[in-house]
């Protein structure tokens, strides 16, 4: 291949990437282990990965997905810790397919235009953008703040008494609440509830999964 035309991909963890803090609590929240941001990627930085022989970069976990972190204050639906994967939570859990991850933004109402101006720095640095779409990989309380007018949020017209049908988009297990092998209160006021249970990732077609399923 003409190394013109060569595409090398330079992929990076977008919230640890600009996260100085040298002394990570073991299962902190953000405020004691911190958080990298978009705006980490300078113009210098970005040169710099432009100079490794980079043609691309790949900024994992910029949607938004489920986390223990509360931001209520924006008008953002918090998600129950028993369900959230860790304090961060996974960037392959999506909560809101038409939003940023606000853990990633210096300014949390204005994360859509930090992401703008991310886009816009990498290619004035000569590189293009790839991000992840993750689609059908949804957290367990999906729900999209950002959604636009005449859209449907995922599930609103299912019918939960089918475990499947072509026009729904969970699987679900009709008549049966969720009864996990694990802690359904995880430190919250009220546990964690879902009837009917939906199926749970790597194919659990039952209400009762266990610490290592996904959950």
């Amino acid at each position: 291949m003409n190394d013109e035309k060569k595409i090398i991909i330079y992929q990076v963890f977008t919230r640890l990437f600009g996260n100085n803090n040298n002394h990570c609590v073991y299962n902190g929240d953000i405020s004691a282990n911190g958080c990298g941001k978009m705006a980490d990627f300078t113009m210098k930085a970005l040169g710099e990965i432009k100079k490794l022989g980079s043609t691309h970069i790949w900024y994992t976990g910029i949607i938004e997905h489920a986390t223990q972190t509360d931001y209520r204050r924006y008008n953002i639906s918090p998600d129950h810790p028993a369900i959230v994967k860790g304090k961060a939570g996974s960037p392959y859990a999506i909560k809101d397919y038409y939003d940023v991850d606000p853990d990633l933004a210096n300014d949390v109402p204005g994360r859509m235009k930090e992401f703008e101006n991310l886009v816009h720095r990498t290619h004035r640095a000569g590189l293009k953008v790839i991000i992840d779409f993750v689609p059908n990989h949804v957290a367990r309380q999906y729900h999209s703040d950002a959604q636009p007018d005449g859209t449907t949020e995922l599930g609103a017209n299912d019918d939960s008494s089918l475990s499947f049908s072509p026009y729904n988009n969970f699987y679900y297990i009709p008549q049966a609440e969720l009864h996990a092998q694990f802690d359904m209160k995880d430190g919250a006021a009220e546990p964690y509830r879902e009837f009917p249970a939906k199926a749970t990732g790597n194919n659990r077609f039952d209400a009762t999964p266990n610490i290592t399923d996904w959950y």
